[in-house]
């Protein structure tokens, strides 16, 4: 693990910085003409992509490289959390995907989020492996979503559908283990040093 001043200056953390300046970006593109140019749909999903693919590299490099800081560790669930929301809300606001999605993912990860923080005195709760397979979905079925399904396949769609379903039922499932985990935890009642 790194620490002072210079860690701030990682590429790892930039990258991750670079996912949060992103995500306006993203918005902007698919936000032209009221979502529905197919141009401006492929720029969109490019930049998502393009985000999304950051996620795994920071991470990947923070640990190899032996770069992980308590900044990285700040930033990265607040980037992923914004490039998420927002292309969930702009899905649903465009009315391409029901909002009760987009509610049930979005209070999924502030409740987890908001779970962690308070676990902090206990134990740093760490991304279990279902945890990564369900930003995986994520990243994957938004991804779909946001090409301009109506100038595609419809086998593009169904698949769209599919991932996404998957996404939902990870979600939710991983958020219950979480809060399992947390109440065995709090059961516990070890304090960290």
């Amino acid at each position: 693990m790194v620490d002072g001043a210079r860690a701030v200056w990682t590429l790892p953390n930039a990258l991750t910085m670079a996912r949060i300046a992103l995500v306006p970006l993203f918005a902007l593109a698919f936000l032209q003409d009221g979502g529905t140019s197919v141009g401006w749909r492929l720029v969109a999903t490019a930049v998502f992509v393009l985000a999304a693919a950051t996620d795994k590299l920071d991470g990947w490099l923070a640990r190899r490289w032996g770069q992980i800081t308590n900044l990285g560790k700040l930033l990265d669930p607040i980037a992923d959390k914004l490039l998420i929301g927002t292309a969930l809300c702009l899905l649903s606001w465009a009315g391409e995907l029901p909002w009760w999605i987009t509610v049930v993912v979005l209070v999924r990860e502030l409740g987890i989020t908001v779970m962690r923080f308070f676990l902090l005195r206990y134990v740093v709760l760490p991304a279990s492996r279902g945890g990564k397979l369900k930003t995986a979905l994520q990243s994957v079925a938004i991804g779909l979503f946001l090409l301009p399904l109506t100038h595609l396949p419809v086998a593009v769609g169904w698949a769209a559908w599919v991932v996404m379903v998957a996404a939902v039922v990870v979600t939710v499932v991983t958020g219950l283990d979480y809060v399992r985990a947390a109440v065995r935890i709090r059961r516990a009642g070890t304090a960290l040093p």
